[in-house]
């Protein structure tokens, strides 16, 4: 009894702390206005969503079919016909990322990886792994690839076919590559060997949605894309979708008695929640409901930058971004609001719990902070 009693104390601690920073929670891509409490029946039992989602399994405790309804949403949101796409709910956009860049170098086993200065960190150590090489290209200031240096390391390199990973939302700045320039340059040329990914971890989920969006999606040129779904779309556990041509995939299929699936997909057993989640959230909301969530989001986002620059203090953002770049403020302000750092800007994001009245205040915070170190300096 005395056990339980301190286990349920620790638990009731780490319950209030993630409370406590759920308002301070303002630099990083994670929506955490949801509600799931319909589904917590489900955590009574054992689901493993093992296999490609596109076949049966003998394991049949599983979410494949909601899966792929979600799979089929996100094709339409891509622009990639529903016939032609295959893909499956990742753990997140690292392994959406390793995946079609595995996928690549599985298609093009001698080809040069491209990507920016302003890729995911994570991005590295996926080429590691996968022992592919690759080339880093310059960045422009804000953030986006540098096309004439794209052009130039190409052309030396044009004997190798071409992997490039696009950002469509870059981690710190929220730049979109632009897909169609990409494009112009392996067309210029005459690169017929490439493959073009794209990493659409949190503008994957904001760009279907605007007016007036760069050029995205697999009818912009995208083979493969990744796409977070803990981010826009928001959830208690990391994921998010992987999507591609289903020809693609078939290159590399194999099939595993065991389970009696074909193993496609990079891990084996998977979660069978996630892709529930995120159907329960496309249900609940509808693709309607995201255009006016992502529309709440860039006005907050305009509103931020707006604010900082009224009360003297720098701040930008990319076209159809709701990631706010300003200087780094005093480490105690980083710490508060759990802002992401990296040299001298920070960003906030404001993501759909980030309300108008959360920016004034990290603003006031700012404000109020910088004197103090000065002094203490």
């Amino acid at each position: 009894m005395r056990t339980m009693t301190k286990t349920q104390e620790r638990l009731d601690d780490l319950l209030r702390d993630f409370a406590d920073l759920r308002e301070r929670a303002v630099g990083y891509p994670c929506n955490l206005d949801f509600d799931y409490s319909a589904l917590l029946p489900f955590l009574s039992y054992s689901a493993n969503n093992v296999g490609d989602p596109f076949h049966d399994s003998n394991f049949q405790s599983n979410s494949h079919e909601l899966e792929r309804e979600v799979i089929r949403t996100f094709a339409d949101l891509m622009h990639l016909p529903r016939d032609e796409a295959w893909g499956y709910v990742t753990s997140g956009g690292t392994e959406g990322n390793m995946y079609g860049l595995y996928l690549a170098r599985e298609m093009f086993p001698d080809g040069v990886v491209y990507f920016s200065q302003d890729t995911h960190y994570s991005v590295v150590k996926i080429l590691r792994v996968l022992k592919a090489r690759n080339i880093m290209i310059k960045s422009q200031d804000n953030g986006e690839i540098d096309y004439d240096d794209l052009r130039e390391t190409i052309r030396i390199n044009r004997d190798a076919p071409v992997i490039v990973l696009a950002n469509v939302g870059t981690t710190m700045k929220g730049a979109v590559d632009d897909v169609g320039k990409v494009r112009e340059i392996l067309d210029d040329l005459a690169i017929t060997g490439y493959h073009i990914h794209a990493d659409a971890a949190l503008s994957g989920m904001i760009l279907p949605f605007v007016d007036d969006p760069q050029p995205y999606g697999f009818a912009a040129g995208f083979d493969s894309v990744s796409i977070s779904g803990h981010k826009m779309i928001g959830s208690p556990l990391p994921c998010g979708v992987a999507l591609t041509r289903a020809d693609y995939v078939a290159r590399i299929a194999r099939s595993i008695e065991y389970v009696g699936v074909l193993d496609t997909t990079l891990a084996g057993s998977r979660n069978a929640f996630t892709p529930l989640m995120l159907w329960y959230a496309l249900q609940q909301h509808g693709l309607d409901g995201y255009r006016e969530i992502v529309a709440e989001c860039l006005a907050v986002a305009a509103y931020a930058v707006g604010r900082f620059n009224d009360r003297g203090i720098p701040a930008w953002r990319n076209k159809n971004s709701v990631t706010v770049v300003f200087p780094k403020p005093p480490a105690a302000v980083v710490r508060k609001w759990q802002l992401a750092p990296y040299e001298d800007i920070a960003h906030l994001i404001t993501m759909p719990h980030v309300t108008r009245e959360t920016i004034d205040l990290v603003i006031a915070d700012c404000l109020e902070q910088q004197p103090h170190e000065r002094t203490q300096g």
